[in-house]
Parts: structure tokens; C-alpha cells; sequence
């Protein structure tokens, strides 16, 4: 079969998605004169405006009589649970590593559960018209990595291509610096196998990712296990243990042409289609000919390690700004979300208004909540939370991640310093070239929350982190959190000039004048480590006598500090909430009452 399924994965940012335009134009996907966004296979808003893939999807090319599959994966650690899944539709995979930076988490992360499911990597070297590249040693670092996590001497024996996605050329020659991609069109069809699979036994089908479509409905995407599945053929879907969730018939077949999907009658085993008609099957779910009884079963997916509290808003401005408010809303689209997500756990509270989401870290859960917040919704948002474990001798645990840190030398003293301070382990410290230092620590999750602001502040902006997880270890004991009080509203009204003009003495504002408050709501954080309330309203007294000495001078407002979201949920501390709204993002307290809160803090310190 002239077919080859294939994977690139690579560390946030190595170009992948870059890569695979390139791959486009070079097969005849797209014209000559047509025009084409940059980075097309990031169609989600959210993936432009952050650069970033966060959903893995497959897309086809053709060259010279073969049909390549091609799936792009996310890079960053908090969407794995995507690179997890689509692995099992792949036969190879097209390992991406930066020239420079090298082998990274990430890297290892994917790279990891590629080798483990067997699969033979291609390693591209890509970006090899870098300044700072350093093509020999990242060579070297790949080949040390696949060693450390027990790849087999086929698996070492892997084909190395030199490339620059952006400019479009591929070569085994490092020295090269022009060409075309043909030689890893030739490489993916030379080293990754056909699939192995039997096009005369009945139909099987494996759903891995799950879209909707307001005229089609449900679509579930995944590779042909076995069989052929013709349009309108009879078929059933079966849940992990064999049992029939519901029975239907494929009434849309569709296979992927560059960034189409384009509608076909019949498909064989070994490709890559999305299928449309059944309306309960989700991910993990076999779909299957009616006289298939057993289940395929699907690849484990790594549990979550952090969690939030997402509740119904319930702050005085609630409903103004967003049309969708009720607990029974947040619930349903949390439970789609779980369902076509398999890295999120969605649990409900006992008073029904909150919901625990549980994810793989901050970012992942951040990105479902800016979803959210567009579609509508108004949110109260909790501090992250890692969740703890047992280990088997009833000890708690915790989870740890391997942080990596590319610094500028002067920096790095600060670095090491905080990093301790959050209870982080240093395991690795070496120069980096240009003037910079990588180091490596393990540090539990919880150290880790809301520092990364406060890491670029340090670094002046120029120090790069990567987190991933790495197990569950000894739980560290008591870690300092935010060393700043706040500020907060002590009435509902219109922020005035006149008021916030000698606040900003107490510390950094949150707000600017005319800005809406209510009691409770957080206005900027005090210089000091306590809670400060404050009047931001006070406006002033117009009489007709006129002040001496020029008092009556215009007040001069430094402009107030702008969060976003994942900042603001990052910076409040466990009695603060976040209030997410389509327009706003305000932070308060969890109890707006003053009495309340006094209340909640004696009964926190007796407990």
C-alpha cells in the first residue's frame, strides 16, 4: 500500500508547524499564487494569538504516488495528554530537534512514548541556519537521550536529516545550506513502514480525537485498524471492557487533503479518517462492524497533577458581561470538555456551584478558561492546587517536575536562590554558549506555581523556562507563597483619580479611575506583607474656594499593572479568587464580607 502514517514531535517552538507548511507547498498541496496563512495547521484563534499548537490534528500530502499522513503534535508538557493519544495512529515518527537548544523536556517526553510504543524515529536537526547552532553536540545530546530511556539498537540506528523548516530545505550534508525538502519526503517513505494491518478482517476503528460540527455533529477522528468501512455501513461502538455503548451507521466518511477534510465512500485499513452518525461514542471507544464484539485497547494516559476550583460567579457585577452564568452551563460544557479532553477530570461539588477540573498544569487549564471566557461564560476561578498521593507505606507524596532554565549568566545566582527558596533541587548547571547558563532542577509542582512571573522579572525578561513532570516524590513541607499583601475595595462605586492618586504610595495598583469596584474586590497589592482595605472612591469636595500654594494640580496616575489571565491566576493567593468574565478579569476576595473573612482566617488558624 503506497501509505505512510506519520508523527512530528518536538519541543515547544523547535518548528514544527513550520516544518509541515513547507511540506505543503513542496508536495503540490497548495498553488502557486494561492494565498496561505503562516503556520496553517494552527487554525484555533487562541494557537494564532499564542503561537503555540494546542491541539494535535492530521492533515495528508501527496508525493510522487504515495499518501503521507501527517499529524502535528502540541510541544508544550501540559497538552501531552493530545501526543499520547494520536501516537497509536502512527507507524514513525519525524523527531524535531532544535539546532541550538537541543534535546529538551519535551523532547524527552514524547520522544519517550514513541520508543516505548516502538516506533523508529527520523531525527531532523532543524534550524541549522542559526548563529548559535551547534549541530554535532545536539547530535550527541539525542543519541544520549534515546540511550537513557532504553531504546532498542534499531531504534539507535536512527537516519539524521540537517533543515531549516522556514527556508525549506532538508539534506544529510550539515554543511549544506540550499535544496528543497525531497529528501525527507524520500526518507519518510524509505524508513517508516506501511501499515501492517489486515484489510480483509472485519472493520475496527479507534476514536482518538473528538470535533463537532453544527451540521454533521459529532466527528470522530482515527486510523482504520482493520477492515473496510463503506458510507452508510452498519456499525457499533464499543466502550474499554467490550460492552456496546450505542449502534448507527457511518453516515459521513471523510479522509484529510492538506487542511480539508474531504468526503470519500470507502476506507481501508491503515488510513487516517474522521467519521460522522453516532452520537454518544467519544474518545477511547472502538468503532467497529456489528459482528466486532472485542474492544481495541487504547494507550494509558498519564494522570493530571494540578487542579482548580471553577464556580458559578457570584461577585455583585455577576451576569452583566457574560450570557452564560448558571452552574448548569459551566457544567455541561466542563463534561464535553472532559469528554473530548481525556487529560482533564471533571469532579462536582457537594453545593453543585463549583466544579473541580483537574488537568496537567497551569497553562492547559488556563487555555480552557480563555475558551470559555470567549464563549460566554463568566467563571469564579480558585488558586491551582497540585494533587497529592500515598505511596504504598501510607507517606504523603507530591508531584515534582524537571525544570530547565536558559539564563543569562548574571542571572543566574537569583535563579538558584529563588529556586531553593521554593524547595527546587539543582541537578545539572552548565554553560550554554553565548553567555548563557542552563540549569536543571526538580522541584515539586506546588514551589512552581505563580513563579514564572516573577522568573522574568528576574531575568529582566530574557530567561527561558521549561517545566515537565516528573514523578511523585516525598512531600516538601510548608512553602512560602506570595510575600505581599493587597489592596482591597472597602465599598461598591466608580474608582476616582483623586483617591488612587496617594494609594499608589501603598504599593502597585490594579485599577485605573473610572474603573467599577465592588467590596472585596483586590485593587493592587500593598507594599507590605498584610491586607490592607482601602477607600478608592473618595472623590473630591467641589466648592468655590480655591486651594493655595497650586494644590488644586491635576493627579498624575502611574498607569495601573493589566494581568492576564494566567498571571492573575498565578498571583492570588488560597483566599483570592479570580473573576473571569468575556470583558474583565478582576481579582477578589473569596469572602467579600470583611467580617467574613476575619471569621475564615481564625477558623483557618485554629484548624
Amino acid at each position: 500500500m503506497n501509505l505512510r502514517n506519520v508523527a512530528i514531535i518536538a519541543h515547544v517552538d523547535h518548528g514544527k508547524t513550520t516544518l509541515v507548511d513547507q511540506l505543503f507547498r513542496q508536495s503540490g498541496t497548495f498553488r502557486d499564487n494561492q494565498r496561505v496563512e503562516e503556520r496553517a495547521m494552527d487554525s484555533n484563534d487562541l494557537e494564532k494569538e499564542r503561537g503555540i499548537t494546542i491541539l494535535a490534528k492530521p492533515t495528508s500530502v501527496e508525493w510522487e504516488g504515495t499518501r503521507i499522513n501527517i499529524v502535528d503534535t502540541p510541544g508544550h508538557a501540559d497538552f501531552g495528554g493530545e501526543v499520547e493519544r494520536i501516537l497509536s495512529m502512527v507507524d514513525g515518527v519525524i523527531l524535531l530537534v532544535d539546532s541550538s537548544e537541543g534535546a529538551m523536556p519535551q523532547t524527552k517526553f514524547v520522544t519517550g512514548k514513541a520508543l516505548k510504543l516502538g516506533l523508529r524515529p527520523i531525527v531532523v536537526v532543524n534550524k541549522i541556519d542559526r548563529p548559535d547552532e551547534r549541530i554535532q553536540e545536539v547530535l550527541d545530546e539525542v543519541f544520549d537521550l534515546f540511550v537513557s530511556l532504553d531504546a532498542t539498537d534499531e531504534q539507535l540506528d536512527f537516519p539524521v536529516l540537517y533543515a531549516s523548516g522556514r527556508n525549506g530545505y532538508a539534506n544529510e550534508d550539515p554543511s549544506l545550506r540550499e535544496g528543497t525538502l525531497k529528501p525527507l519526503f524520500q526518507k519518510i517513505v524509505d524508513h517508516v513502514p506501511p501499515p501492517a494491518l489486515e484489510v480483509d478482517a472485519p472493520f475496527t476503528f479507534l476514536v482518538t480525537l473528538l470535533d463537532r460540527d453544527n451540521f454533521l455533529g459529532r466527528i470522530l477522528t482515527g486510523r482504520v485498524q482493520s477492515g473496510t468501512v463503506k458510507i452508510n455501513q452498519p456499525i457499533h461502538a464499543l466502550d474499554m471492557s467490550g460492552k456496546i455503548v450505542e449502534t448507527g451507521r457511518a453516515s459521513k466518511i471523510m479522509t484529510f487533503q492538506g487542511l480539508d477534510r474531504v468526503p470519500t465512500d470507502e476506507a481501508r485499513a491503515g488510513d487516517i479518517i474522521s467519521l460522522a452518525g453516532l452520537t454518544v461514542a467519544t474518545v477511547s471507544n472502538t468503532i467497529a462492524d456489528t459482528s466486532v464484539t472485542e474492544a481495541i485497547q487504547a494507550q494509558p494516559i498519564d494522570p493530571p497533577t494540578l487542579s482548580m476550583r471553577f464556580a458559578v460567579n457570584d461577585s455583585p457585577m455577576a451576569g452583566r458581561e457574560g450570557s452564560k452564568v448558571t452552574s448548569r452551563m459551566i457544567r455541561d460544557r466542563l463534561e464535553r470538555e472532559a469528554e473530548s479532553n481525556v487529560a482533564i477530570k471533571v469532579t462536582e461539588s457537594e453545593d453543585k456551584d463549583s466544579f473541580e477540573v483537574a488537568g496537567r498544569g497551569e497553562l492547559q487549564l488556563g487555555v480552557l478558561i480563555e475558551t470559555m471566557r470567549r464563549e460566554g461564560f463568566e467563571l469564579g476561578i480558585s488558586r491551582p492546587r497540585v494533587l497529592f498521593r500515598e505511596d504504598e507505606n501510607g507517606n504523603k507524596t507530591e508531584p515534582y517536575e524537571t525544570v530547565v532554565i536558559d539564563v543569562d549568566d548574571e542571572y543566574s545566582g537569583t535563579v538558584v536562590d529563588k529556586m531553593n527558596q521554593r524547595k527546587g533541587e539543582m541537578t545539572d548547571m552548565r554553560p550554554s554558549g553565548g553567555g548563557k547558563t542552563r540549569i536543571t532542577f526538580s522541584a515539586p509542582s506546588r514551589g512552581l506555581i505563580g513563579y514564572h512571573g516573577e522568573f522574568l522579572s528576574d531575568t529582566r525578561g530574557t530567561g527561558i523556562m521549561n517545566r515537565l513532570f516528573e514523578k511523585y516524590g516525598p512531600h516538601k513541607g510548608n512553602i512560602e507563597g506570595r510575600k505581599n499583601g493587597v489592596l482591597i475595595s472597602n465599598g461598591s462605586g466608580e474608582a476616582q483619580s483623586y483617591a488612587l492618586g496617594p494609594l499608589e504610595d501603598r504599593g502597585i495598583l490594579f485599577v485605573g479611575h473610572g474603573e467599577a469596584l465592588y467590596e472585596g474586590m483586590i485593587i493592587g497589592e500593598n507594599a507590605k506583607n498584610d491586607d490592607l482595605e482601602v477607600n478608592p472612591m473618595k472623590a473630591k469636595q467641589l466648592t468655590n474656594f480655591r486651594a493655595s500654594g497650586g494644590k488644586d494640580d491635576a493627579v498624575r496616575l502611574t498607569p495601573p499593572k493589566k494581568m492576564t489571565l494566567e498571571q492573575a491566576i498565578a498571583y492570588i493567593d488560597d483566599d483570592e479568587m479570580v473573576e473571569v468574565t468575556p470583558s474583565k478579569i478582576r481579582l477578589r476576595k473569596r469572602h467579600l464580607d470583611p467580617h467574613e473573612r476575619k471569621r475564615a482566617s481564625r477558623a483557618k488558624v485554629a484548624a
